[in-house]
């Protein structure tokens, strides 16, 4: 009996719980704007506190603060843009105007100027006393100092809100009061004393804190405070004019140590046609700043001057001072009648770059600026003019104070890339106290990068597969990895093109090594000998471990030796995540922490103690945020998405199958939460070229851009399936057939997939897969085509009009995988282009083409949805007015989402067709009927 009793009181916990899964709701449109993510997260220098920002997909932020236990927390509303102080006893962050001020101002189509304003916030972590100021513009605080600066919108300001729990602080305000322009204030965290600046435009706070530089333009009609440049100095409590006159004052840069200073600005008439700047330079020494680089000076070149758009920096001990400079452009003709001259764009076949190219980087261009530095030390201070018009990409090694940078240029190679997508490219040293130069290397397809301590020179030779290095002391090159005996190429390379190399790791201290990647492992050569060892001592390999260095600190130059170094993981087989770490100087093999099926991501260290935070999802747990010293024991932080809980979400498998070929080839399948086996679902095949190293990603629901929203269609019943794809070159159609089809038959022997109520959906690359797959089988109950390519014989000339870019490469070099020119091999542009085989389709198709869309001509979709529609085939386009190739304007989002879900409810569950399906929605009533009513 009680036996029995027993079984009947499970029976009727199973019973319930099963009521209670089966009870969840499926997730719907409203869920999209209140579904939240981490960003922003950092943890002080000391490691006793982490902030991060919890955001909506839509609507007001949340600022958190917390201490690693997760004992004391401080939610601040609205709050982003955060930072520690260095001493990690204060915060200081941004409160943005709430979203629904913002709105309204926008309906009302406010001018910028009275949208609602942001405030600053200073917490104390001792007190949690806070500081508002309102009306912020911009905020900076130093890098190693309790300093903060601060620009204001005087004439909004107001007074504190109830509540606030700061005091009034004292102000020092070293100016008339006025309510014109912007007021910076300066202070220490702290201390509530503060220096209030009037009409600034521009500042800039040293590292240390001990100096602030402020660009004032003042109104033309008062006489009291002069337009210029103006240092303070918060040791002395003092204010020094350094340079004046009305202007524009651009890229204030301030040594590390505080002592030296440097700006560009101009002071021409205000009607004058050309306005070129001048180079100042200052140092806490002198009384004011001088002109130190200048057109017409010794050094420059002839008709050129120093550029306002360009940076200035200083090297680390301060020797140098980098800025750059650009040819003085022409005066504008003001006699030209602007509808008496004609308008055309001339392509001229010797052009380096096409004219659409060259008119979608046209302001690039117009700002373009060219590298120069002048050596402070040496007793003749003039510039070197290091790159120009032949060699415009400079790059300055981590130590700035290294005596070599390395040009690169593609200079007389540029046509090329129209078919073959890369350039050939030079690599030549440049002397940064003469200006000579040295060639490296000539027309190779390689990738160049400069130590971070300025000694070698290392590069991947696509060509023949090998990494090299040269020693700048010496002027020797080698050869570092054809002895090793392993591929640094891509192994899986499967388009038409040289493969890439998996990148490099880092550099050691003092350039003593160089880690570089293989598929699996990580090896550490001597850049000087190469000499090579196994870093990870082949585990990788071994193991088909994915082994990669993880940074915890984003400004890292260089791997720390006496630091551990934290090992990202990846099984390759599995597909799970997880850390092994390992000492720089060590021999020992790679200590395994954690393995598992789970995601990590923005591993950080803080910068004085071993503890680390980072978030931890898959596809069943948001991205939360965890705090640990050894990635064992850990404290979670937050707990966004609770309310996931009450919806029906779903799982996620990897599946394997064989394709008829014999190739074996891998997948998602994600199942809805209250999945029986007993039942049949429909099923939507999703894909894009290799997608299951995702297996355990987080998929949000959200309003898709484009692509199908796996999420959402799981909880509202559907299975999903997203296959990997190889591709044979030449062949990337029957490619697609091979992989997808044979994955849709292996998952077609499960009784729980409706074989009947298949669909396929894919966007861009994987749009185009869908309008060929839909050509060779009649096996799919409906297919959703996004920005697909249909005739590659019209395609192949175009352009890409995001970039202003040629097409050809991308048929002949790269995704499109044809691997010859239209001349060449036009039966393989034929074979691989849906449009000649429309006549076969028998598959409802839905096509998305916008009239914007820069990657893929939106005449594709029109080519396609012409014939479907002359040969009576059940056919629909969606065009975005104004959008781009994936839907950026999040209203085009959330209707695409509707449709989307309409459509495939339709086709594979029975449901109703909605009016803009039954009968379209005539232009006459365009924006006032949607046509989402179902037709009953």
């Amino acid at each position: 009996m009680r036996k029995l009793l027993l079984i009947i009181c499970l029976s009727f916990v199973s019973v319930s719980l099963f009521a209670q899964k089966a009870s969840k709701k499926p997730l719907d449109q409203s869920v999209f704007d209140g579904w939240q993510s981490i960003s922003d997260q950092r943890i002080s220098n000391d490691g006793k506190w982490v902030l991060y920002v919890v955001k909506p997909q839509q609507g007001d932020a949340e600022l958190v603060i917390t201490n690693p236990k997760n004992n004391t927390k401080i939610k601040i509303p609205r709050a982003d843009t955060a930072r520690f102080s260095s001493d990690s006893k204060f915060v200081v962050f941004q409160i943005r105007a709430f979203y629904k001020d913002v709105r309204q101002a926008k309906i009302k189509k406010k001018k910028q100027a009275d949208f609602p304003k942001d405030t600053l916030g200073i917490i104390s972590l001792a007190t949690h006393a806070t500081t508002k100021v309102p009306a912020i513009r911009s905020f900076k605080i130093a890098e190693s100092a309790n300093v903060v600066a601060y620009l204001t919108i005087s004439d909004t300001i107001k007074k504190p809100a109830p509540g606030d729990t700061s005091k009034k602080a004292i102000s020092t305000t070293i100016a008339p009061p006025t309510h014109e322009g912007a007021d910076l204030t300066t202070g220490k965290l702290g201390d509530k004393t503060t220096h209030t600046f009037k009409y600034v435009t521009d500042y800039q706070l040293s590292k240390n804190g001990k100096l602030l530089a402020f660009a004032v333009t003042a109104p033309a009609k008062q006489k009291e405070i002069l337009s210029g440049m103006y240092v303070y100095d918060f040791d002395k409590n003092s204010v020094k004019t350094i340079s004046t006159g009305r202007g524009n004052y651009k890229n204030i840069s301030i040594d590390d140590y505080g002592r030296q200073l440097a700006f560009a600005a101009e002071k021409n008439p205000e009607k004058a046609l050309v306005k070129p700047f001048k180079l100042y330079y200052y140092n806490t020494t002198k009384d004011s700043a001088n002109v130190i680089a200048a057109a017409g000076l010794i050094g420059m070149p002839d008709k050129w001057a120093v550029s306002g758009d360009g940076k200035i920096s200083f090297s680390k001990s301060g020797a140098k001072l980098f800025f750059s400079t650009a040819p003085i452009p022409k005066p504008a003709d003001t006699t030209i009648v602007d509808f008496e001259v004609a308008k055309l764009d001339i392509w001229n076949y010797k052009d380096d770059y096409l004219q659409p190219q060259q008119l979608k980087n046209l302001q690039t261009e117009l700002k373009r600026s060219y590298l120069a530095v002048i050596r402070l030390q040496d007793a003749q201070t003039s510039p070197v003019q290091l790159g120009s018009k032949a060699i415009q990409e400079i790059q300055v090694a981590e130590n700035k104070d290294a005596r070599y940078v390395l040009g690169v240029t593609d200079t007389g190679a540029r046509i090329q890339a129209q078919w073959e997508g890369d350039t050939r490219q030079q690599a030549i040293l440049v002397d940064t106290k003469s200006g000579n130069k040295r060639l490296i290397s000539e027309g190779l397809k390689a990738r160049y990068r400069i130590s971070p301590d300025g000694q070698y020179v290392v590069w991947f030779n696509l060509a023949d597969q090998n990494w090299y290095s040269y020693t700048i002391a010496t002027g020797s090159k080698i050869n570092l990895t054809k002895s090793i005996g392993t591929k640094f190429g891509d192994e899986l390379n499967d388009v038409p093109n040289y493969a890439s190399d998996y990148g490099i790791a880092g550099w050691t201290q003092n350039d003593k090594a160089v880690l570089i990647y293989d598929r699996y492992d990580i090896w550490s050569i001597d850049p000087a000998t190469g000499t090579a060892k196994n870093f990870t001592n082949g585990i990788g390999r071994k193991n088909k471990l994915i082994i990669r260095y993880d940074a915890t600190d984003p400004e890292q130059k260089f791997i720390p030796s006496k630091q551990v170094m934290w090992l990202s993981t990846q099984n390759e087989e599995t597909k799970q995540w997880g850390y092994f770490t390992k000492m720089p100087e060590s021999n020992g093999i790679p200590e395994k922490i954690n393995m598992g099926k789970l995601t990590y991501g923005d591993l950080t260290r803080a910068k004085n103690s071993p503890v680390y935070i980072y978030t931890k999802s898959n596809y069943e747990l948001p991205p939360d945020l965890y705090v640990s010293a050894d990635l064992k024991k850990e404290v979670k932080l937050s707990d966004i998405n609770p309310q996931q809980a009450q919806y029906n979400w779903g799982t996620a498998n990897l599946v394997a199958w064989t394709t008829p070929k014999g190739y074996k080839s891998k997948g998602i399948l994600y199942k809805p939460e209250d999945f029986d086996p007993a039942k049949k679902y429909p099923m939507i095949v999703y894909f894009y070229e290799k997608l299951s190293d995702g297996l355990y990603n987080y998929i949000p629901p959200a309003p898709t851009p484009s692509r199908l929203p796996i999420s959402y269609f799981v909880s509202n019943g559907y299975l999903v399936f997203a296959p990997d794809i190889s591709y044979q070159n030449g062949h990337p159609g029957a490619s697609a057939v091979e992989f997808i089809n044979s994955g849709v038959e292996s998952l077609k022997k499960n009784s729980w997939v409706d074989a009947a109520h298949i669909a396929i959906q894919g966007q861009s690359w994987g749009g185009y897969q869908v309008a060929y797959l839909i050509t060779q089988t009649n096996m799919y109950a409906a297919a959703w085509a996004g920005a697909p390519v249909v005739n590659m014989t019209s395609a192949y000339g175009g352009i890409r009009w995001e970039s202003g870019v040629n097409r050809q490469f991308q048929y002949e070099k790269t995704q499109s995988r044809i691997g010859a020119t239209l001349w060449e091999k036009p039966e393989l542009y034929i074979e691989n282009s849906p449009l000649f085989q429309l006549p076969k389709v028998q598959t409802p198709v839905m096509i998305m083409s916008n009239d914007a869309d820069g990657a893929v001509p939106w005449y594709q979709g029109i080519e396609m949805f012409t014939a479907l529609r002359r040969l009576g085939k059940p056919v629909w386009l969606l065009q975005y007015n104004g959008e781009a190739h994936n839907l950026v304007q999040r209203q085009n989002r959330k209707d695409i989402t509707i449709r989307e879900q309409q459509f495939f409810d339709h086709f594979l569950k029975g449901a109703p067709l909605p009016v803009w399906m039954a009968k379209g929605v005539p232009a006459v009533d365009k924006g006032k009927d949607w046509g989402f009513e179902l037709v009953k």
